[in-house]
């Protein structure tokens, strides 16, 4: 290929042309005068045909020198043409695509694969997904695409795209972004590597901001497992969650407590300032509740005015002290019903203790609601243990 693309150079060309055209006329000039001495002895004669031979080279020379040069001449013309309509064509693509990328909902780049994600292009959608300017981010200016992203989450990504480049495919990666005003936005980001003729590697995706998608994410989860009213787990979740802290419980053999809790009368509050009231106090009841346990404890709606509470790692006696807490706390304080107003409720709980009343959920679940009503039995606002019916206390 090398020596082919060698021959073909004007200067050969041009070369070989002149050859070609200096041995033909000498050629020409020697033949022709011999024979035309041969054919034309007489001195006259052979005067007026060499005169007549001179203009026919001429001539000859002449037609061919001018399709020679029309021929080439027009094959300039239309490779000029042609390389015209190309780059015509693709300063309409390089516009279009300036278009299509200012317009993209997120950042289109280019960058190095390296450490800092040095960025080597990337579009105007840049200003408001990051807020820095292009050229800020560019060859690291300002600052570098990596800053922007925590040291843990660098990792992260950086073993995910060294695998993807390795398979030789496509990656998608979603991390956290802080901004040049400091906020904190989630991002998407697709790409794939570029493998350069120097050898060298690049780079290029696009980036989203997904924080809205992310939102809504978290509220979809709040909602399958969250009470939409008090904000508490709702009755799968806490079922869940007890299953799971009974497990570690056996496997640990550690005691576990559950608190079945039900308000006192609490359709007097419906029935006598209304629905919405009633709504405030169980959300006000929720907030005490869950401020008066541990951390490691958790609380859920089962339904209307039921909650049940899990106490990990807590004992018959440990369990009956923090029943009794609860109950003095909610009696000790009036609830606001939303309007300004607040009014006293009670509560009446019920205490079921692993292993001592029940070996399942179920169980533990049917002890401790059964010892609610007991509860309930012996007046409310009190706090009764399961199986131990005598233990009834209201203090």
């Amino acid at each position: 290929m090398k020596s082919l693309n060698e021959n073909r150079t004007p200067l050969r060309r041009a070369g070989w042309a002149a050859v070609v055209y200096l041995i033909a006329g000498f050629a020409w000039i020697a033949f022709s005068d011999t024979l035309a001495e041969a054919w034309f002895p007489d001195p006259k004669t052979l005067s007026v045909i060499q005169t007549w031979k001179g203009s026919f080279f001429v001539l000859i020379t002449g037609v061919i020198l001018f399709s020679v040069l029309l021929r080439q001449l027009t094959k300039d013309r239309a490779l000029l043409n042609l390389q015209h309509r190309q780059r015509q064509a693709l300063r309409e693509r390089e516009r279009q695509l300036q278009i299509l990328m200012d317009n993209l909902p997120g950042m289109a780049y280019r960058c190095l694969y390296d450490p800092d994600w040095t960025m080597k292009f990337v579009s105007q959608g840049c200003t408001k997904l990051t807020g820095y300017e292009p050229d800020e981010l560019v060859n690291n200016r300002v600052t570098s695409y990596a800053a922007l992203v925590s040291d843990a989450s660098n990792q992260q990504l950086f073993e995910q795209v060294r695998v993807a480049l390795e398979k030789e495919e496509s990656f998608s990666l979603e991390y956290e972004v802080t901004r040049k005003d400091g906020s904190r936005i989630w991002v998407w980001e697709r790409g794939r590597g570029v493998q350069e003729d120097d050898g060298s590697l690049h780079l290029e995706g696009i980036i989203l901001d997904i924080s809205d998608r992310k939102v809504l994410e978290t509220e979809l989860e709040q909602m399958a497992t969250r009470d939409p009213l008090t904000g508490l787990l709702n009755r799968r979740e806490m079922s869940r969650v007890l299953d799971e802290e009974l497990q570690r419980a056996r496997r640990y053999q550690r005691p576990m407590a559950v608190l079945w809790v039900d308000f006192d009368h609490f359709k007097d509050v419906n029935d006598t300032y209304g629905h919405a009231a009633g709504d405030s106090v169980l959300r006000a009841i929720s907030r005490l509740l869950l401020g008066s346990v541990r951390s490691v404890d958790s609380i859920g709606r089962f339904g209307g005015e039921e909650f049940v509470i899990v106490l990990p790692e807590m004992d018959l006696e440990e369990a009956q002290e923090t029943a009794e807490r609860l109950r003095r706390k909610v009696a000790e304080e009036p609830q606001p019903l939303g309007n300004g107003e607040a009014v006293p409720l009670t509560i009446s709980v019920g205490v079921a203790v692993y292993p001592d009343h029940g070996q399942t959920a179920s169980t533990l679940c049917a002890a401790a609601d059964k010892a609610m009503y007991l509860a309930k039995d012996r007046g409310r606002n009190c706090v009764a243990m399961a199986h131990l019916h005598d233990q009834v206390h209201n203090q």
